[in-house]
């Protein structure tokens, strides 16, 4: 194909172990010129030195394979963002099979949210979703194996490197309105909209985690990247999952982000009255006799004990008295899900009280925790959290006028 004049500054980024993936490399970088961008290659191989696949071993130690895709990402990863910030590259694609695909996660870790990130993989759909659930890498997903360029595989370079061609990185503008994250669950929806709803009214723009899981990390790792201006934590309830043992942990980072920044954050217990699983053939066997509910046929949800929300509530106030900055810790006396309220299936104001009583005693004096009479979805919940987020945004004069 014949290059053009490149039309958008910074050039597109292909990332590939050239020792196995240099046709298809070659064939992507001839699309994307075609398509007037230029291309830069960046090989990621690991049987042949190459400026880019740098690091050593012990002396007298051959690395194994794991090693040596670690040296690489730790050589590779900075240089890109030294790319990035330079204004070399606008865009990223990676051609990968498993090993490349996970080598490719690592390398655009540091690259800003939006900016264009695609891989086209061979690589298992467990390994696909767990790159999806760190990054916000588009993938492309080959279905054959990548051994050359052939009548499949040219289809999807040719896609591809079209779509990647259209794409540049466009940052976030100097002077933009405030920005608040907020986590919510299905049975936080009604909280999660009147906040959004009351924080527009006071000119804040509101991001909407989902709290599954890969939701919580995903604001953890934005609010890291200095993404918000302040957190509204509505759904803490992958916190349930990490201490009893679900499958909407978001990790060991969870509620940390934001203090660490520091931003102002607001702490709520929304849905940790219980813990996610799949169907329910999915739930381990010691959880026998347990309370569930079956949220939908592929969701099982089980109601948290006393004792379990007494962990939830240590881990919280330990995490949090770690913060740096302003934080608020507010309690729904009347129940912290749509489950959990006067004649729901969850309702254990005992179980709830629980995870009150060890926040008071663990958390730091220096952080509030305030207790409304009333259900986490009704109004005032919402406009009590709003209130607080905007008074710390806007200055306290300003927040009466607003909410």
């Amino acid at each position: 194909m014949s290059a053009m004049t490149a039309s958008v500054p910074g050039a597109v980024a292909i990332v590939a172990t050239l020792d196995t993936k240099a046709k298809e490399a070659e064939y992507l970088s001839d699309v994307i010129r075609g398509c007037g961008r230029d291309t830069m290659l960046i090989d990621v191989g690991t049987t042949k030195t190459e400026p880019w696949a740098g690091g050593s071993t012990q002396p007298g130690r051959v690395a194994s394979p794991a090693e040596l895709l670690q040296q690489i990402a730790a050589t590779t990863r900075p240089r890109i963002a030294d790319l990035h910030a330079a204004g070399s590259i606008s865009a990223i694609i990676g051609v990968a099979g498993g090993k490349g695909s996970g080598l490719f996660g690592e390398v655009v870790a540091d690259l800003p949210y939006g900016f264009p990130k695609l891989l086209i993989s061979s690589a298992r759909p467990a390994l696909l979703a767990e790159l999806a659930a760190k990054n916000d890498i588009m993938l492309y997903p080959t279905l054959v194996d990548l051994f050359g360029v052939n009548g499949f595989t040219s289809r999807i370079l040719e896609n591809a490197g079209r779509a990647i061609a259209a794409m540049h990185y466009m940052p976030p503008p100097v002077h933009r309105t405030k920005i608040v994250a907020l986590t919510a669950f299905g049975v936080t929806t009604p909280a999660v909209s009147r906040c959004v709803a009351r924080l527009a009214d006071a000119g804040i723009e509101s991001i909407v985690f989902p709290a599954n899981g890969a939701g919580g990390g995903k604001m953890e790792a934005l609010v890291a990247a200095g993404e918000f201006d302040a957190v509204l934590d509505l759904t803490t309830t992958e916190l349930a999952d990490e201490v009893v043992g679900g499958t909407a942990s978001a990790g060991p980072d969870r509620l940390k982000a934001a203090g660490s920044r520091p931003v102002p954050q607001l702490i709520a217990p929304g849905a940790v009255d219980m813990v996610n699983f799949g169907p329910p053939s999915s739930v381990p066997e010691h959880f026998k006799g347990r309370h569930f509910y079956s949220h939908t046929p592929y969701t099982t949800l089980m109601r948290t004990t006393p004792f379990e929300n007494e962990l939830i509530g240590r881990l919280t106030a330990k995490r949090l008295s770690q913060a740096k900055g302003p934080c608020l810790v507010l309690w729904p006396a009347n129940g912290v899900s749509d489950y959990d309220r006067e004649g729901g299936i969850f309702r254990d104001a005992v179980a709830d009280a629980a995870w009150l009583s060890a926040v008071k005693r663990d958390l730091p004096a220096s952080i509030e925790c305030r207790e409304l009479d009333c259900h986490i979805n009704d109004p005032e919940f919402a406009d009590t959290a709003v209130a607080w987020i905007v008074s710390q945004l806007q200055g306290k004069a300003d927040a009466n006028a607003h909410v």
